[in-house]
């Protein structure tokens, strides 16, 4: 049983402060903090381990929002909860996922979708591809680096897919000074995956494959120019 005498809250987050007026850009909508808007005097960036979780405040102490931080890059910290009762956790990212699943699945029936694309999802440094029962992944943060395994958990607990994949081999992961490696977060990897995109079906290579697989975002432009003449395609 649990004492409840003990608190068995999560720990504040350390602040990240703003200099004066910096945040008239993230009131508007924005997610990114660059190096040179921080107060750098009061809360060193320094201070910071990469992808930690910091509360974004003004120079008046006004919250911003809860963001990853990481002191190496000009992006120095990403937001992804403005609500100051909802810390980065578990919690947040399943209900992110739950969102952008629930709006891809309004695009269509087939299970082939761009589940997760960064920031339009409000999860910075995050992108998740769906192939039927195979979900390939690629983290370009070092807050999303640090929170790897908690999305992990909550792809399985929103889609109990049968693989997550994890192509983190891009050279964009330099910026934010982390290595490059692709591996399984769980299940087999086939050599292989199987698209579906409108009334084709591709094979396209997954290990050895470009980025995530399949270039999601250039569906729309594909639909346009397909003009139907072919039921299958192999992709190289």
């Amino acid at each position: 049983m649990l004492n409840p005498d003990v608190s068995h809250a999560e720990p504040a987050a350390r602040v990240l402060r703003l200099k004066r007026g910096e945040e008239r850009r993230l009131a508007a909508g924005h997610m990114w903090v660059f190096s040179n808007e921080v107060d750098t005097d009061s809360t060193p960036l320094t201070a910071f381990t990469p992808g930690a979780v910091a509360q974004v405040r003004t120079q008046r102490d006004a919250f911003v929002g809860y963001a990853c931080v990481n002191p190496h890059a000009l992006i120095c910290a990403r937001i992804l909860s403005r609500d100051e009762a909802q810390p980065v956790n578990r919690a947040l990212l399943e209900r992110r996922l739950t969102t952008a699943l629930a709006l891809r699945r309004r695009l269509g029936t087939a299970p082939c979708y761009r589940w997760v694309f960064g920031e339009s999802d409000q999860l910075p440094g995050l992108v998740l591809d769906r192939y039927g029962d195979v979900i390939v992944g690629q983290i370009a943060t070092a807050g999303m680096e640090a929170l790897r395994d908690e999305v992990a958990a909550a792809v399985r607990a929103v889609l109990a897919p049968a693989v997550l994949f994890w192509k983190n081999d891009s050279a964009a992961r330099e910026l934010e000074h982390l290595p490059q490696l692709a591996y399984a977060a769980f299940g087999d990897v086939p050599d292989t995956i199987e698209v579906m995109e409108g009334e084709l079906t591709f094979t396209a290579p997954l290990a050895a494959g470009q980025k995530t697989g399949w270039f999601y975002d250039q569906s729309a432009s594909r639909a346009r120019s397909n003009d139907g003449c072919c039921a299958s395609a192999e992709v190289r």
